[in-house]
């Protein structure tokens, strides 16, 4: 089976809510929605990965030493086997536009699971609760 290696990014603003990206018709799993990122390129770091689909998606510019590593999600799709690193990022430069037609949604961590997602993107949720839990 095939792996495919792609690399996802939880935007967290100052509210503590997590941008995720919904997919345009024209793409598989077209209205699911997921969080910014995408395949590795041969030769590619996965950081590097980042920072250019952001930019491209989102028109953002983000500096490597703003990425925390999170947690990774593998999942087997009748076509390949995925493996998507989760980093999380709290600092950018720019305003996160939609810039390839796809709806954009800040929402908080305990709300994500009412946004249907992609089976690989699912298992991420808990570490972003877990993370963004505000004590007490």
């Amino acid at each position: 089976m095939k792996l495919l290696l792609v690399a996802a990014c939880a935007l967290i603003d100052a509210d503590g809510r997590v941008l995720i990206a919904k997919r345009p018709a024209n793409k598989d799993m077209a209205g699911l929605w997921e969080f910014p990122g995408g395949k590795i390129d041969p030769g590619e770091r996965p950081e590097q990965t980042l920072i250019r689909e952001l930019k491209e998606e989102l028109g953002i510019d983000v500096q490597e030493a703003c990425l925390a590593p999170l947690t990774f999600a593998s999942h087997a799709y009748p076509q390949f086997q995925l493996l998507m690193p989760l980093w999380v990022c709290r600092r950018w430069e720019g305003i996160a536009k939609a810039l390839e037609g796809q709806e954009l949604a800040w929402v908080k961590p305990n709300r994500l699971r009412d946004y249907p997602m992609p089976p690989a993107d699912e298992p991420l949720i808990p570490h972003l609760i877990e993370l963004l839990a505000t004590p007490g």
